[in-house]
């Protein structure tokens, strides 16, 4: 098949998820074509299966914000006319799945037919999607598309619950490549390279956005470390990376926190890990933490939106409410209070993501590509 892939070229779960499905259809001798404003930060290889197509967006002084949609929307016809693509697969409802549908429309003009699939996940619908300024367009784009995925059961509900949505929502869970976290874990884990022997270490991992709650991660750190010594690794740049830092040094633990910024060698930092702490306000599935499970951490973890899909409460850690930073410290503490405890949740967290397998996974998604042929829009 030869698929064109649309995604945010970023740290985000998005982009990741884009990508890797993008390089493992490519492994599997597929054509894949990236189209997007710069090289996805997980593509690590270029191949006669594997190819990136830059969108250049022309600035004019008339324009305040460059339409980037629609120079995307003409670079999709360039590529799928130049290449024969048969499917656009847009990661993002805004502005991918709109791009797409002004693309299919044009090709469509010109003789060529191309499907679009469609996948949500999660801030396109629940903080972007749904607001007055896009929420038709994004209703529009959704019900014609082709085939629409979201990434867990509580996005698929909340996307019918704020859009009018005329077509099925097919569930398919993020992924990961267990195999690489399995290798991370066979090499020698140098430890103490970030913490002492009797040190537990904790991680956080995201784009520090208000919605992550990065203030809470510190919180609730603070308050185990006063009893268990640990370490703190927080990963990415953000916004709210400030605020975390300041908070920091308030609570004068500077020397027990790591800010590590942006990192392509997640699997490698995740096997330090013991406890991953992710407090947000939402995630619709959670892939940060489906990759610290999948490098055997426990995870502490909110209730809200997908998590509980991803985090079984008690199994492989444990789910609190939100602002919760109390019940998630001492649900930490229960955790660590000794090696036998700890060893069980990090194993069950290892086991728990096999059902979430890059080898599970990519069938489903290249059967999603077949029954395109099935429907019409």
């Amino acid at each position: 098949m030869k698929i064109g892939i649309v995604c945010y070229p970023t740290f985000g779960g998005s982009g990741v998820v884009a990508t890797e499905l993008g390089m493992a259809l490519a492994d599997k001798g597929h054509e894949v074509h990236f189209i997007t404003y710069n090289l996805p930060v997980r593509l690590d290889f270029l191949s006669h299966h594997l190819h990136f197509h830059q969108v250049d967006i022309e600035e004019y002084p008339l324009f305040e914000y460059q339409p980037y949609e629609l120079a995307l929307s003409s670079k999709m016809v360039e590529i799928v006319e130049k290449y024969h693509l048969e499917f656009l697969h847009v990661h993002y409802a805004i502005p991918h799945a709109y791009a797409a549908f002004m693309a299919k429309q044009m090709l469509k003009e010109k003789g060529i037919a191309v499907k679009v699939v469609t996948t949500l996940h999660g801030t396109d619908i629940t903080l972007v999607g749904s607001h007055p300024t896009y929420k038709t367009a994004v209703e529009f784009s959704i019900n014609n598309s082709d085939v629409v995925t979201a990434v867990s059961n509580d996005l698929k509900q909340t996307t019918n619950k704020l859009f009018n949505i005329k077509k099925d929502i097919q569930v398919i869970y993020n992924f990961i490549d267990t195999d690489k976290y399995d290798k991370a874990h066979q090499q020698k884990c140098k430890r103490n390279a970030v913490a002492k022997p009797e040190e537990r270490i904790f991680t956080h991992i995201s784009n520090f956005r208000p919605v992550k709650r990065v203030a809470d991660v510190v919180e609730v750190f603070y308050r185990v470390q006063k009893e268990i010594p640990s370490k703190l690794l927080l990963i990415g740049e953000g916004p709210d990376r400030l605020k975390a830092e300041k908070l920091v040094a308030e609570y004068k633990i500077s020397d027990r926190v790591l800010f590590l910024g942006n990192s392509s060698e997640v699997s490698k930092i995740l096997c330090y890990t013991d406890i991953f702490l992710l407090p947000s306000q939402t995630e619709s599935f959670g892939l940060a933490a489906l990759e610290a499970m999948a490098a055997k951490s426990a995870v502490i973890s909110t209730n809200t939106g997908g998590l509980p899909e991803v985090n079984i409460n008690g199994v492989t850690g444990y789910l609190s409410s939100l602002g919760d930073v109390d019940d998630m410290a001492k649900n930490a503490i229960s955790i660590l209070k000794d090696d036998i405890t700890l060893d069980t949740f990090k194993e069950n967290a290892r086991k728990h993501t096999k059902r979430f397998s890059l080898e599970n996974i990519l069938p489903v998604y290249e059967d999603v590509y077949k029954s395109c042929y099935k429907t019409e829009v």
